[in-house]
């Protein structure tokens, strides 16, 4: 209950750098955390998915428009590149 105090103080001092957390209740899909899915669309705008490396992660987006690079940040994906197609590669680091 602290945090979601904290975070509602800090939010109405820098609304900009607060990111929202997402209103949407998302599946969790094998591989990616339920708030990540959120951030990407939902799992309706996930095509495929695939591990690409120890660090990565190929995502292929129906919309990329629905994709939300600051929820991703917040969820804790530190890095995000977009390609041609709708396709996202997600750098995790090394989180189990």
């Amino acid at each position: 209950m602290f945090e979601k105090m904290q975070r509602a103080f800090w939010k109405a001092l820098t609304p900009d750098l607060v990111v929202d957390e997402p209103k949407v209740v998302a599946q969790p899909v094998f591989g990616l955390a339920a708030n990540v899915v959120a951030a990407l669309g939902g799992v309706d705008n996930l095509k495929s998915q695939q591990h690409v490396a120890l660090t990565r992660v190929r995502v292929e987006l129906r919309d990329a428009a629905q994709m939300d690079r600051q929820a991703l940040t917040a969820a804790g994906v530190p890095g995000v590149m977009m390609l041609e197609g709708g396709i996202v590669h997600l750098i995790t680091g090394l989180q189990p």
